[in-house]
Parts: structure tokens; C-alpha cells; sequence
């Protein structure tokens, strides 16, 4: 009897230390709970700044003696415009889809995965191709005679910087939501079979 109530609660402790039944399920469903939170979040923060960004840069414009300038005579800041307001679009629906719980499934984390990826190479061209334009508008180019255009249209150029800057934050956000929406796909779900027996064949007898 005594050896046999030792081995009941060597087994008890075993438990207590091993943990019930469905706590690893549990544990994920904590973490999968926590991560939605914190992605919501991260979805939500560019909308701001995306609009911010748009707006500064709507209003963009300047006239004085030397001249006009606006945000619409240069592609670059037409294209930051545009991408701002696709990021804040696709922010505020995707904040909204995240944030109600659901099944997750391949086919939407493998949406997720590439717009988010399509997002921030948009978002961090428009700021790169802006930063460019900005530089050569400060600095001017001494090869082709271009003088700075900043020190006539200091104010505009202010505004430009600002935009700029702003939706560098925003890649940021989206370089992480990047990861986020990688880790949600490649640890939950197997890289996609082969459906074809004969090209499967070929691979193997390629790389034997």
C-alpha cells in the first residue's frame, strides 16, 4: 500500500510539473490571443500617420517672388500622396479584419502575407523616391547647373521633409507587420506539396 500511494503521487506531481491535458493549446491560443492584439494595434498606427502624411503633402504648395511650386509638379511626391492613401485604406481594413476573432485559415494568411509585403515595398519606395527628389532639391546637382531649390522654397520644403520622414515611420510599422504576418503563416502551416508525381520525380533525379 505504501509503495503504491508513493507511485500515486510521483504520478500526481508528474502532472502538476507536466501540466493538464490541452495547456499546450491553451498556451497557443494565449499567444495567438496576444499576437492579434498587438498586430491590431500595429494596423492601426499607420492610419494616422498615413492620412498625416497625405495631408501635409495635399496641401504642399508655395508662391513667392522667385515663383510656384506644388506637390503635383513632381511625380515622386504625387506617387507619396497615392501610396498613403492605399496604406491607410488597406490599414483600416485589415485592422478591422484582424481584430474579429475568426478560424484562421492558409488561404488568408498567405493574403495577409503577400499584401503586407506589396504594402511596404510601395510605402518604402514612395518615402526612397521622395528622399531622393528632396535631396536634389537641397542640395542641387553641381553636373547639371541645378542650383538648390530649397533655399528659395524653404517652407515647401519643410512640409516635404515632414511627409517624407513620416512615411518612413510607416515602413517601420509595416516591416514589422511584415514579420508578424510571416510568423502567423510559416509556423502554423507546411510549405505547399508538390501536386505533380512526375516533376517531383524529375527534382529528386535532378539534384541526385
Amino acid at each position: 500500500m505504501e509503495e503504491r500511494s508513493g507511485v500515486l503521487e510521483t504520478s500526481r506531481s508528474c502532472k502538476q510539473l507536466i501540466g493538464p491535458e490541452g495547456s499546450d493549446k491553451e498556451f497557443e491560443g494565449y499567444i495567438d490571443s496576444n499576437l492579434r492584439v498587438v498586430e491590431t494595434f500595429l494596423r492601426l498606427f499607420p492610419i494616422g500617420l498615413c492620412v498625416t502624411a497625405l495631408v501635409i503633402m495635399l496641401k504642399n504648395s508655395q508662391e513667392n517672388k522667385y515663383g510656384s511650386v506644388s506637390y503635383t509638379d513632381l511625380g515622386a511626391f504625387r506617387y507619396l500622396v497615392h501610396a498613403n492613401g492605399i496604406c491607410a485604406g488597406y490599414s483600416l481594413f485589415s485592422a478591422i479584419f484582424v481584430a474579429l476573432p475568426r478560424l484562421s485559415s492558409m488561404h488568408i494568411a498567405w493574403t495577409f502575407f503577400v499584401l503586407d509585403q506589396v504594402l511596404t515595398y510601395i510605402i518604402l519606395s514612395a518615402g526612397a523616391a521622395s528622399a531622393e527628389v528632396l535631396y536634389l532639391a537641397e542640395k542641387g546637382n553641381m553636373a547639371t547647373a541645378w542650383s538648390s531649390a530649397c533655399r528659395s522654397f524653404g517652407p515647401f520644403c519643410h512640409k516635404v521633409t515632414a511627409s517624407t520622414t513620416i512615411t518612413f515611420v510607416v515602413v517601420v510599422f509595416y516591416v514589422l507587420l511584415s514579420l508578424i504576418s510571416s510568423y502567423k503563416l510559416f509556423s502554423k502551416y507546411d510549405a505547399p506539396t508538390v501536386s505533380n508525381p512526375s516533376m517531383g520525380a524529375d527534382i529528386v533525379a535532378f539534384h541526385g
